[in-house]
C-alpha cells in the first residue's frame, strides 16, 4: 500500500521542480506546411520540425540579426516558454543578447512527442537553432529539470555550443558514477525511484493518487519549510506558484501524460553518464557553469558539489542562502549571464570552503 506521507512528499517534490506559470492548453493543429508559422489562434510563432511536430517559441532581447550572443533557454518541469528570466535590459542592450525560449515537447503550444528521449530533446534544440538561423554556435541555459536536455546537448551536440549554464539542475540517481556513499541517506532517491516505477508500470494508479482530495492544496505545500527554504517561501508570495500541479490540471490527461513522460526521461536510464563527459571546449577553457542553492531541498548541495568537483572544467557557483528557486532571486540572472558570456566571477557566489553539507 502506498502511504499518504509518500504521496505528500511526491507532490512537494513535484512542486519544487516546477519553475514558472501554468501550462496552457496545447495546440494540436499541425496542418501548415511552412517551416516557420504563426498559430492562427494566437501570435505565437512555431516551427515545424522534421518529424512533423510543431515547436512554439518566443524571442526576447535584441533583434536576432543584431545580436552578439544568442541564447536558447530550456524551461523546467511544468513550465513553458513564458518562464521569467530576469535579465536587466541595460545588460541585454550592452552585450547584444538575443534569447529564444521555447515550449518543450508537449508543453504550452508545442506538440507532444510520444518518442520523447534525451536525444530528441537535443535535436529539438538544434533544429530550432537551425530554422531560426541563429548561427552554428549558440549558448544554452537549462533551468531545473530542463537541465536533462542541457546535459544531453553536451553529449550529442558539443560542437554547436558556445557555452552552457545550468540553474538548480536536478540529479539523476541512476548515473553510474554517483557513489552509494553520496546518495545512500537521501530520501529523494527512494521517492523518485518509487514515482518512476509507478509512472512506468502503473500510470493509472499514479494519476489517481495525485488527484485525490485528501492531498493538501498547493498553497499549503508552498508554505511548507520541508519543501522550501525561507527565501523560496518569500519568492512564492510574489510569483504565480504552481497552478499546473493543481488536482484540476492533473486530471487533464494531456497534462498528466506530458509531466509523466518528462519525468521518465529525466530520471530514467540515460544513454550516457554526465560525469564521464569531457570538456567540449578547446584550450582547456571552461564555459560550462552550474548554479546551485546551498539550501536547495530538491538537489542537495553535497551531491551537486560532488558532480562539479569530479568535473574540473565545470564552474560551480553557489547561493549560500539559496533554495531551489534561485532563478527568481534578484541579481542571479545577471550574474549567470556575466559568467557565461564574459567569464566574470561574482565572488558572492563562490562556494564556501570546508562547509559541512548534509544530504537531508
Amino acid at each position: 500500500m502506498v502511504s499518504r506521507a509518500a504521496i505528500l512528499l511526491l507532490m512537494g517534490l513535484l512542486g519544487m521542480v516546477y519553475q514558472a506559470t501554468q501550462l496552457p492548453p496545447p495546440n494540436r493543429n499541425s496542418n501548415d506546411s511552412n517551416s516557420i508559422t504563426e498559430n492562427e489562434a494566437s501570435p505565437t510563432p512555431r516551427i515545424r520540425l522534421s518529424d512533423g511536430r510543431y515547436l512554439a517559441y518566443r524571442e526576447k532581447g535584441v533583434p536576432r540579426d543584431k545580436a552578439q550572443h544568442k541564447i536558447i533557454i530550456v524551461h523546467g518541469f511544468g513550465s513553458s516558454k513564458e518562464m521569467n528570466f530576469l535579465a536587466p535590459q541595460e545588460l541585454i542592450d550592452e552585450l547584444g543578447i538575443y534569447f529564444v525560449q521555447y515550449d518543450r515537447a508537449g508543453y504550452g503550444e508545442s506538440d507532444p512527442n510520444p518518442k520523447r528521449s534525451l536525444k530528441s530533446e537535443t535535436l529539438d534544440i538544434e533544429e530550432l537553432a537551425d530554422q531560426l538561423e541563429i548561427g552554428h554556435k549558440f549558448y544554452v541555459i537549462g533551468v531545473s529539470m530542463g537541465s536533462h536536455a542541457t546535459w544531453s546537448c553536451l553529449y550529442y551536440i558539443p560542437h554547436r555550443l558556445a557555452g552552457v549554464a545550468m540553474i538548480a539542475p536536478v540529479i539523476n540517481y541512476n548515473w553510474a558514477s554517483l557513489p552509494e556513499s553520496v546518495v545512500r541517506q537521501d530520501y529523494r532517491k527512494r521517492l523518485i525511484q518509487w514515482a518512476l516505477w509507478l509512472a512506468k508500470y502503473s500510470p493509472r494508479l499514479l494519476h489517481w493518487l495525485v488527484t485525490q482530495k485528501w492531498l493538501p492544496s498547493n498553497s499549503v505545500i508552498e508554505k511548507n519549510p520541508a519543501f522550501f527554504n525561507t527565501r523560496d517561501i518569500d519568492i512564492l508570495k510574489i510569483i504565480p506558484g504552481f497552478p499546473m500541479l493543481t488536482k484540476e490540471k492533473l486530471r487533464e490527461q494531456v497534462v498528466f501524460d506530458t509531466l509523466r513522460g518528462d519525468w521518465m526521461v529525466a530520471f530514467g536510464n540515460w544513454e550516457f553518464d554526465p560525469l564521464k563527459l569531457s570538456n567540449p571546449f578547446s584550450h582547456n577553457t571552461s564555459k560550462v557553469h552550474i548554479w546551485q542553492g546551498y539550501e536547495d531541498k530538491v538537489v542537495p548541495s553535497q551531491i551537486q558539489r560532488f558532480v562539479s568537483g569530479n568535473m574540473p572544467w565545470i564552474n560551480y557557483h553557489e547561493v549560500s542562502d539559496g533554495g531551489h528557486l534561485i532563478i527568481h532571486y534578484s541579481g542571479l540572472c545577471e550574474a549567470v549571464l556575466r559568467a557565461l558570456l564574459l567569464g566574470e566571477e561574482n565572488v558572492s557566489y563562490r562556494p564556501r570552503p570546508n562547509r559541512d553539507i548534509l544530504v537531508s
